[in-house]
């Protein structure tokens, strides 16, 4: 069964606006169309330009996406908060890069102080690498934050 859906519509290969329109036409179908039906398609002038399939999908669950690390949900369940133990992970982090020490260090570092992956895993470098692009996004905050400017008192020494 055929179900016809007409457009006449601008191209945008018929500029300029004195060039005729073209017209378009979908047939929706229900089962698929004989060789017969291309061939008289054809012979009227009309140009096969695509070829859409579908199918039924799997149930999918409703959509998730991570929560930034160094974030939570609010108690109000409504926006997003500080998480301040992972603050305290980007900010060691940070601390640790900022004296040029590698990413094992700053797992190390990690890991004697007792933190913790999302996953409750040991901190490693890889793990560490993959949170250097939100480092870098949330960087700018870090670096102006109280205690940013606190403890870069101690890593330079400056009075």
């Amino acid at each position: 069964m055929l179900l016809r859906l007409l457009d006449l519509c601008w191209h945008q290969d018929c500029l300029p606006f004195d060039m005729p329109k073209l017209e378009r036409v979908r047939d929706f179908v229900t089962t698929p169309p004989s060789g017969d039906y291309f061939a008289e398609k054809l012979a009227s002038g009309w140009r096969l330009v695509a070829v859409e399939w579908e199918r039924g999908a799997a149930q999918a669950g409703p959509p998730a996406e991570d929560i930034p690390f160094g974030l939570r949900v609010a108690s109000d369940c409504r926006r997003l908060e500080e998480n301040p133990d992972e603050v305290q992970v980007l900010l060691l982090m940070l601390e640790v890069l900022v004296q040029d020490g590698p990413l094992s260090m700053a797992a190390q570092r990690l890991n004697d102080r007792g933190y913790r992956t999302r996953d409750g895993e040991p901190w490693t470098r890889t793990a560490l690498f993959y949170l250097l692009p939100r480092l870098i996004e949330v960087g700018p905050r870090l670096c102006t934050s109280e205690e940013w400017v606190e403890r870069r008192k101690h890593l330079f020494n400056v009075a």
